[in-house]
Formats: C-alpha cells, sequence, structure tokens
C-alpha cells in the first residue's frame, strides 16, 4: 500500500517556479516582476532580456524554468503561455555595519528576497 499523490499546488493548466535567495530587496524586485505580469511569455523574454536592471536575468531565468516545467512536467503549449501571476517576497536579511563618527554604528541591512512565477496555457481551456 503506497500514499496517495499529492495534490498539485496549481490548477491543469498551470505552471510554477521559485528563485530564491535573490540578492536584491524585495521593493526592486517587485518593479521587474510587474514588468511581465500578464504578458505573452514571448514578449515577457524579451523585455528581461533588454531590460536594464540587475536582476532582471535572475527573474528571467526563473521565468525560463516555469516555461520548461510547463513543457516538460505538465504538457502544456509553449506557444499559448501567458504570466498568470509573478510576485516576490521577503527572505532572510543580513545585518552588516560601519563604524561611523563618534562611537556610533552605521546598520547596513543586505535584503534577500524570493520570487514565484506562474505561466498558465490561454486557449480554448482558459
Amino acid at each position: 500500500m503506497s500514499k496517495e499523490k499529492n495534490p498539485r499546488r496549481v490548477a491543469e493548466n498551470e505552471a510554477m517556479a521559485k528563485a530564491k535567495m535573490l540578492r536584491t530587496s524585495p521593493q526592486k524586485l517587485n518593479l521587474v516582476a510587474a514588468l511581465i505580469r500578464g504578458k505573452k511569455v514571448d514578449k515577457a523574454i524579451a523585455d528581461l532580456t533588454f531590460s536594464k536592471k540587475r536582476i532582471s536575468q535572475d527573474v528571467l531565468k526563473c521565468l525560463q524554468s516555469a516555461i520548461a516545467n510547463a513543457e516538460n512536467n505538465h504538457g502544456l503549449d509553449v506557444d499559448e503561455l501567458v504570466v498568470a501571476e509573478a510576485y516576490c517576497g521577503k527572505n532572510i536579511t543580513l545585518k552588516r555595519g560601519r563604524p561611523r563618527a563618534r562611537g556610533r554604528f552605521g546598520k547596513i541591512m543586505k535584503p534577500f528576497s524570493e520570487l514565484t512565477i506562474k505561466v498558465r496555457q490561454k486557449g480554448e481551456t482558459a
């Protein structure tokens, strides 16, 4: 007797990818995530490729992973995929510091973020 299969975390016409420990603040990451939200995946890839933001390359990797998950694991058609959701959240923050004048201590926070991208197949099913 085996255990039952885990239920899917996303719908039948969706696929998801997560990128953790991205070295940027969630506020800056959300600017890039908002750039691709709701777009077709080929347009989103083009926007991320030519974006001047440093973190856009990591977002591009996560998007390509979500597309590969949709194609290989769930059998979805790549040409009909749309970025359904792209959201980010806080991860750890490294606390660093620097000595300042008069014996004080300047706090330097080095935040990390995580990104979740869900792609959905548009077409006759949606």
